[in-house]
């Protein structure tokens, strides 16, 4: 069956009757779907690291083996508490269940390494070179804040079980520099910052080593007669060992945010740069959509941070969120030129069929650009499963008007076309992320604010609440994380930079003589240019 609708097709493309050419298409298997959702796959996460911690505690043999095994597996069984408690999301995706621990095993097995080979150091400068904040500073930058908290304790605490010889010291030290590790990497948006980080966990290993009395030992009633050099090495182990790790942190981000679908402040940084190939044919083919990217942006990274959402993601996906508009560019107002306006040439169907088309397009292009996944579902999302107003009024309109008609010409009822809603309404999804929804809101508003005629901080505030209203009531922020009070707070964000965009200026007086004439003559010289580039036959909201 499948291979003769292949030979058809084929045949088709032949007689120049079908297109050559198959639509990207993302595929999800259900294996992958059972994999990243699966019980099994929990469990099997689950098992694999006890197993493994397991292992790290009998790797050296000491007094109570049996003992330290059941103390780590109810530290462990606090942890899948904790993690199910406070971070849902997380306990959801096997992905990142498998990335928080396996780095939290990583970071434990190198403990130990460092802590056994420790043992035959004669300075000690092994001790001196744990690197306590391997874990909490990865999952910090990868996952969040919260979860650089949460490694830090539980590696903390796993740390003291594993190695035979842990006292409190190891506790403390560990505790103290994975928490100056996640405080130092809040906002990371440069790699630089990451050794910044690795410096600060380096001099707070280094002020408790001196603390306990891992450094020194230091005679303070004769300075001469401590021995220098040996602290000299002692203190650059320490330090060196923070410096080493974030380094180490630094170069394996690439790797595990491609390996696990993850992109961090720096990537987001990264990607917003303009000088992309599809943002480059932008500002060429569709200049008008370019600005209008351009401004999106803006308004949707201030209302991120505004209510602690990312913004730099919502800033680079708003540059691509149109890009499905290159496709047919003259179609949308903003890139409209002379006052020819397409759409007067085509049926409202038609005409909402290419202003909907743009966003498989997007998708399309996005995806044959190798583009990151959010960005992807962002463009995807942002139009949710809204309605084309205009076009959806204009067949109505129409439709009236042949019944009108129909009745002198007596055409029959049933041969009228009739209008759904569904065939002018996008086809989804809604926002799943609060950016997304940020974006679309910001999407709508900069289109809409273009019909005004005089712009007027009212107008602006009026506008911006009808249209988180209109959402709202639609039901297209029904499925995003947003509270109303953060609806509130973006609707403020948005009105504050709307304002500060399309303030008036001052009008500036002539600077031509009394008398002069030229001015007039150059004005009769001179062809009429069109006084707007956009037709009154398409609203603002088609820019959207």
């Amino acid at each position: 069956m499948f291979k003769f609708f292949e030979f058809e097709r084929k045949r088709l493309v032949k007689k120049g009757l079908a297109s050559s050419k198959s639509r990207r298409r993302r595929t999800e298997s259900e294996l992958v779907q059972t994999m990243e959702h699966g019980i099994g796959a929990k469990v099997g996460i689950f098992v694999a690291f006890v197993l493994g911690l397991w292992m790290l505690i009998y790797s050296n043999l000491h007094q109570q083996p049996m003992e330290k095994a059941f103390i780590g597996l109810l530290i462990f069984l606090v942890a899948l508490a904790q993690l199910w408690i406070n971070h849902p999301n997380t306990w959801d995706k096997n992905s990142r269940l498998a990335l928080l621990f396996g780095v939290l095993l990583l970071h434990l097995a190198v403990v130990k390494f460092v802590l056994v080979a420790s043992e035959s150091s004669h300075l000690g400068l092994w001790k001196l070179a744990v690197p306590y904040a391997l874990a909490p500073l990865t999952l910090s930058v990868l996952l969040g804040r919260n979860h650089g908290i949460y490694a830090a304790i539980f590696a903390s605490l796993w740390s003291f079980v594993v190695y035979s010889k842990s006292d409190a010291e190891l506790l403390v030290m560990s505790l103290i520099c994975g928490f100056v590790a996640v405080f130092v990497t809040l906002e990371v948006r440069r790699r630089s910052r990451l050794v910044r980080a690795g410096l600060y966990v380096g001099l707070a290993s280094w002020l408790l080593s001196v603390i306990f009395g891992k450094i020194g030992p230091f005679v303070w009633e004769s300075p001469v007669d401590t021995q220098w050099n040996m602290i000299g090495w002692q203190s650059l182990a320490a330090i060196g060992s923070g410096i080493g790790t974030a380094l180490v942190v630094g170069g394996a981000l690439p790797i595990l945010e491609s390996l696990f679908r993850i992109t961090t402040s720096i990537s987001w940084l990264e990607l917003a740069d303009l000088n992309h190939p599809l943002l480059k044919r932008m500002t060429m083919e569709a200049p008008g959509t370019y600005h209008h990217s351009l401004i999106v942006a803006q308004l949707s990274e201030a209302a991120a941070e505004s209510i602690g959402a990312n913004p730099s993601m919502a800033r680079v996906c708003a540059y691509f969120h149109d890009i499905g508009k290159l496709v047919k560019p003259e179609y949308f107002t903003e890139n409209m030129r002379y006052g020819r306006n397409p759409h007067d040439e085509l049926a409202p169907t038609m005409s909402a069929l290419i202003i909907i088309a743009h966003v498989k397009e997007g998708v399309d292009l996005a995806l044959k650009h190798g583009l990151n996944q959010q960005i992807i579902d962002i463009i995807q999302q942002h139009h949710g499963t809204s309605l084309v107003f205009y076009f959806y009024k204009r067949a109505l309109q129409q439709q009236e008007d042949a019944r009108q008609g129909g009745k002198i010409m007596n055409i029959r009822e049933e041969d009228i076309p009739e209008v759904r809603e569904e065939s002018f309404r996008y086809t989804g999804p809604k926002p799943q992320t609060r950016e997304c929804a940020i974006i679309s809101i910001a999407d709508a508003v900069e289109s809409a604010s273009r019909s005004f005629e005089r712009v007027t901080p009212q107008k602006i505030d009026q506008l911006i609440d009808d249209i988180i209203e209109k959402r709202l009531v639609d039901g297209q922020l029904a499925e995003c994380d947003l509270t109303m009070r953060e609806l509130v707070v973006i609707g403020e964000s948005l009105k504050h930079s709307m304002h500060s965009m399309m303030h008036s200026r001052v009008a500036y007086p002539s600077d031509r003589t009394p008398g002069d004439k030229s001015g007039d003559r150059e004005r009769r010289d001179t062809p009429n240019p069109p006084t707007t580039t956009r037709s009154a036959n398409v609203p603002p909201m088609t820019a959207a």
